[in-house]
């Protein structure tokens, strides 16, 4: 079983980032293969809904020469997906709307490359849009059939200089809560509980 999580921070060593590296560990120790994906490491072009996509409907982005399509590929192979953002202007990263954006069309004009997969989202934010951001990826996540797992609280973080996250011990109950249901959901699907 495998865990792609996407990192929409454009800091390598950020609460976001931090956050994924801690929950690498976690996922891990349960049995649980974790891969970590840096978007700020790929320079995607804007979606100009050209709609090619949806003209071919193989599944692919007609760019490709930015590592979209095989970044939609490793998505494909893994079991769950997890999404990760800071909070930016009230609303997800540059770097992640731009991915999902582009993702969404290529995904519901393609094969559905997601549907059934095991999904969480993780939001930071320092003043304000936590709760958008964090919709923003479970949205992306429902619009393509995904089993959207959460927790109680919600992993949605306050924290503006890493590591300021460990002080939100509501958030990281929520993100560790978020791990140990992803990884029983993962359990589940794959006949071990």
């Amino acid at each position: 079983m495998k865990v792609l999580a996407l990192n929409g921070s454009p800091r390598p060593l950020g609460n976001t980032t931090n956050i994924l590296n801690d929950l690498q560990d976690e996922f891990e120790r349960e049995g649980v293969e974790f891969e970590l994906v840096h978007l700020y490491e790929y320079k995607f072009t804007n979606c100009n809904v050209c709609l090619t996509c949806e003209m071919r409907g193989d599944g692919r982005c007609m760019d490709e020469d930015d590592g979209f399509n095989p970044l939609l590929n490793r998505m494909r192979v893994a079991d769950a997906i997890l999404l990760a953002s800071p909070t930016y202007a009230g609303a997800c990263s540059s770097v992640m709307q731009t991915f999902l954006e582009r993702a969404q069309l290529v995904f519901e004009n393609g094969d559905l490359g997601l549907q059934g997969k095991v999904g969480g989202a993780i939001a930071v934010y320092s003043h304000q849009g936590g709760s958008l951001v964090y919709n923003q990826m479970v949205d992306f996540m429902l619009n393509n059939g995904m089993l959207v797992v959460g927790s109680n609280p919600l992993p949605i973080v306050h924290a503006l200089n890493s590591p300021q996250y460990m002080d939100d011990r509501s958030g990281m109950k929520g993100v560790m809560g978020l791990m140990k249901n992803m990884v029983s959901a993962l359990m589940r699907l794959n006949g071990y509980e």
